[in-house]
């Protein structure tokens, strides 16, 4: 796999929850520490997505803001 984003976090799988037209979809990516993405559920579909599979958070942004008060 190639990507020309930078930021590709391996994980498993842990959680699909279908919606309507989305899911959202729980990667970890170290004990405790989880990715949550919203695709579509034809995303799902094509990636054939379950929990306990291996896959990427890939991260994509022209800027990353950090705030504090």
């Amino acid at each position: 796999m190639k990507l020309s984003a930078r930021n590709t976090l391996a994980g498993i799988v842990r959680k699909v929850q279908p919606g309507a037209v989305n899911a959202e979809v729980v990667i970890e990516v170290a004990p405790s520490l989880n990715i949550v993405s919203v695709i579509t559920l034809d995303a799902v579909k094509s990636l054939k997505l379950k929990v306990g599979d291996r896959a990427y958070a890939v991260i994509k942004a022209s800027s990353v803001m950090i705030a504090v008060d």
